[in-house]
């Protein structure tokens, strides 16, 4: 698909005007050279704690740090001055409201973020409804999560059946009704992820979850 370049910041309220519109641009980013690369041509880019993973050469994201996610918050900053920037938050950081806000209120301050990423769907959304509250965007994830692996045994797709779809769509719309302005549809078969898009009336960003994201 052919884009058209961007001149503008993107900005939440442009996320959220472009569901069933125009498609939703969005890459991964952990560095200046690499956000630089993407400036101008993609609507968002999420700092993920994946970087973990494919930075650092760990076996899972679980011992990614606010420091270290702040460090690389900061380079992509640095090398992409138009996308919307997203911080991923770490295992670990967003275990109550309290402890979600105090580290959140840490990214606004320390670096460009416009908004920050958390796992769950709706057991977290006390702690999405408190961050909202205060005036943090939050961009919501749900279906196979990283940070999950353990706890469930391993990377499992999510959506085989119809009772799993219903779980899914009832956690997309907990998450829309805390305040998210967007939510991340990860590791899901594409009958769900139309489903969760279908259902709720922010944006799905697709991560292995077929055509039918926004």
């Amino acid at each position: 698909i052919q884009t058209p370049k961007i001149e503008k910041k993107v900005t939440i309220s442009k996320i959220s005007k472009m569901k069933g519109n125009e498609p939703i641009v969005m890459v991964t980013a952990y560095d200046a050279l690499f956000a630089k690369l993407f400036d101008g041509e993609v609507d968002m880019i999420l700092v993920g704690d994946s970087l973990n993973m494919s930075f650092f050469g760990k076996e899972d994201t679980l011992s990614a740090t606010m420091d270290q996610m702040i460090y690389h918050t900061k380079a992509v900053c640095n090398g992409a001055s138009l996308p919307l920037v997203v911080f991923d938050m770490p295992f670990g950081s967003y275990t109550t409201a309290q402890d979600a806000l105090k580290n959140a209120t840490r990214v606004y301050q320390e670096t460009n973020a416009q908004a920050i990423k958390l796992e769950g769907g709706k057991k977290r959304a006390g702690i999405i409804k408190e961050l909202t509250r205060n005036s943090i965007a939050v961009l919501g994830h749900i279906g196979l999560m990283p940070q999950f692996v353990r706890s469930e045994g391993g990377y499992k797709v999510r959506g085989k059946t119809k009772e799993d779809i219903q779980a899914l769509v009832e956690d997309a719309k907990a998450l829309e009704e805390a305040g998210v302005f967007a939510i991340v549809v990860e590791g899901v078969k594409p009958q769900a992820a139309k489903a969760i898009t279908e259902a709720v009336s922010v944006p799905t960003i697709g991560i292995g979850a077929g055509s039918d994201t926004d």
